[in-house]
């Protein structure tokens, strides 16, 4: 004998169950556009820090060619700059590509080498009384208190993506729907956690 539930019966336990399947989806979804937005955040972050540091990259030309002439003896200096600002364009800073990590770690090591620079044209009188590489010191340092602003900027916008991605119940849907981790912009050398240092005297 066939046992049938009557129809009195089914509406309501039909009822219930496109209650809680829509609540769900409505949860889902509050989840997913809360990891959208964060993660846009992040981006944003990014691209402000992006705008910066093209700024300090397309200085560097400028800086190089105007200490050349008086820094004949600092060829391994001169070359660390060269180097560490091709690391940063094959990394793909200021392109919109390349893996955010690489470009983090390149231009570590472009702020190291310029404090380098920075620290050496101390030794030559003449190349600090230059009008065009005081400019170009003052460019260098208010741009570097731009990145120091747009990195802490950053960091906090990841932060908060991390939080929102890393907390139950979106814990569950975040690898689901490919929110992947973003990487803090992390200091590893000592030496790049100053500014380069710029003197006006």
């Amino acid at each position: 004998m066939m046992f049938v539930l009557p129809l009195a019966f089914l509406g309501p336990v039909l009822l219930v169950f496109l209650v809680v399947g829509g609540g769900l989806l409505l949860v889902v979804v509050g989840i997913y556009n809360g990891l959208v937005r964060a993660r846009n955040g992040v981006e944003n972050a990014w691209q402000q820090i992006d705008v910066q540091l093209k700024r300090r990259f397309d200085l560097i030309p400028n800086l190089m060619e105007t200490v050349k002439g008086y820094m004949t003896h600092e060829r391994e200096v001169l070359e660390g700059v060269t180097a560490a600002r091709n690391m940063v364009q094959a990394a793909g800073q200021g392109t919109g590509g390349g893996d955010r990590a690489a470009q983090i770690e390149a231009q570590g090591a472009l702020t190291g080498a310029l404090g380098r620079l920075i620290a050496v044209a101390e030794n030559y009188p003449d190349l600090k009384a230059s009008a065009n590489f005081a400019e170009l010191q003052e460019e260098l340092a208010s741009t570097e208190n731009k990145v120091a602003f747009s990195r802490q900027f950053y960091n906090d916008s990841v932060m908060s993506y991390d939080n929102k991605r890393e907390q139950f119940p979106a814990v569950i849907f975040a690898g689901m729907f490919g929110f992947k981790e973003e990487p803090y912009w992390k200091i590893e050398e000592a030496s790049e956690r100053e500014a380069p240092k710029v003197s006006f005297s």
